[in-house]
């Protein structure tokens, strides 16, 4: 497909959108999922709620939307543009806004230098919101030859997950499986070989669930982002690759030190690399990639921790020499 017929796609779901928020007085994000679960299901669901020449405008925009020739990743563009749409019409605390995907390329990229296909089966998204990062990441890797790769979604937010569901659906990516609950909460999974997750920054409300941790505060309330990679060392399997989306001065505090305590009992911090600075308002805002292995048989300690930051993405030459390094550390510690 052409960037016209993406851009055409998005032009008619954004009408169709705007009608359904009119006819049925919905948020952006309802309706939202309510074009989309229509366009997968070939049929106009809340019509009978709807004037009948209304009914007939939807039905001649719907057969202008033939996504058959579109591609899983042209699908996900399209509901990517929707989303950041849906940022100017509705106040999305920055915690729900969707993982951008040059941060998905970015981890999807390290995900296939340190891991193999072979050896990679599963993998867990805590954070799943939209399921933006973790189609990325499912796209490429599938396009790099996985094909079977088994993923988990986990959210609390039942509306971002409803978008992830149809989403996914629409990419033709079924072998996901997603999960309406803290995931802080009793996370009945099977381990996995993998987990990526874009984290939430900030307290987590539950002092007594967050008391099961070896990351707790001592007192107040725990960093909800400290308690997500614990489970998310938790659910690895030996081996396994944790590839958290952090605060880039995560180590920099003390209250640090009970996280980087509870990484070393059960596994290997292998990097920490800064996200390009331009993808960030704010220098305090700059997040980073966590790379964290659990320990196994066939895991490590790196003989030095991979740092250092992204170069800007417009800057070929440097952020290729960046990837160069990258290369050349991996291979120094396969």
């Amino acid at each position: 497909m052409e960037l016209k017929d993406i851009e055409q796609a998005y032009q008619t779901l954004s009408q169709i959108i705007e009608i359904f928020q009119k006819q049925l007085d919905l948020s952006y994000f309802d309706a939202l999922i309510e074009a989309l679960s229509d366009l997968l299901e070939n049929q106009i669901n809340g019509k009978e709620e709807i004037d009948a020449s209304t009914v007939a405008e939807l039905e001649k925009l719907y057969r202008h939307l033939d996504l058959s020739e579109f591609s899983s990743e042209e699908i996900r563009q399209v509901i990517q543009l929707l989303l950041l749409g849906s940022y100017k019409k509705e106040r999305v605390q920055p915690n729900h806004q969707m993982t951008p995907d040059s941060i998905g390329y970015l981890i999807t990229f390290l995900i296939e230098k340190i891991t193999s296909k072979e050896k990679l089966n599963s993998v867990l998204d805590l954070t799943v919101g939209t399921g933006n990062l973790l189609a990325v990441i499912l796209n490429n890797l599938k396009s790099l030859g996985n094909q079977s790769l088994k993923a988990y979604g986990v959210d609390n937010d039942d509306t971002l997950l409803a978008i992830a569901d149809v989403s996914l659906a629409l990419q033709r990516i079924s072998n996901v499986e997603l999960f309406h609950q803290d995931a802080l909460d009793n996370l009945m999974l099977p381990q996995v070989d993998l987990v990526v997750s874009d984290l939430p920054v900030g307290y987590y409300p539950l002092d007594d669930r967050a008391a099961q941790f070896e990351t707790h505060a001592v007192e107040g309330h725990s960093f909800a982002h400290y308690l997500l990679i614990e489970r998310g060392v938790e659910k690895l399997a030996e081996n396994g690759w944790g590839l958290f989306v952090v605060p880039s001065g995560i180590f920099e505090t003390k209250e640090a030190q009970p996280l980087l305590k509870m990484i070393q009992k059960n596994g290997y911090l292998q990097g920490l690399l800064n996200l390009p600075r331009e993808l960030f308002v704010f220098e305090k805002s700059r997040k980073a990639i966590l790379m964290v292995q659990k320990k196994g048989d066939q895991a490590h300690q790196a003989s030095q921790i991979l740092l250092g930051d992204f170069p800007s993405l417009k800057d070929k030459k440097e952020f290729n020499g960046f990837l160069d390094e990258i290369n050349a550390w991996v291979k120094e510690n396969q």
